[in-house]
């Protein structure tokens, strides 16, 4: 039986070349007007995760 890469966690996560894996950050799609100019620079980089999770997301990428 082959393992399977989970295809929404191939599309949403980064992996860095220290191992740590980042999400993207929600509230920079659309609205973006009202928002001020500090609040959309602090969503540009992503969220690492925290190391509760990272055994999550592994096990669902078993390729990488």
């Amino acid at each position: 039986m082959t393992l399977k890469t989970r295809s929404w966690v191939k599309k949403r996560v980064k992996i860095t070349w220290s191992g740590k894996i980042k999400l993207g950050k929600c509230s920079k799609r659309h609205l973006l007007s009202d928002k001020t100019k500090k609040a959309k620079k602090r969503n540009k980089y992503g969220l690492t995760v925290s190391d509760a999770e990272v055994k999550k997301i592994k096990r669902q990428l078993p390729h990488i």
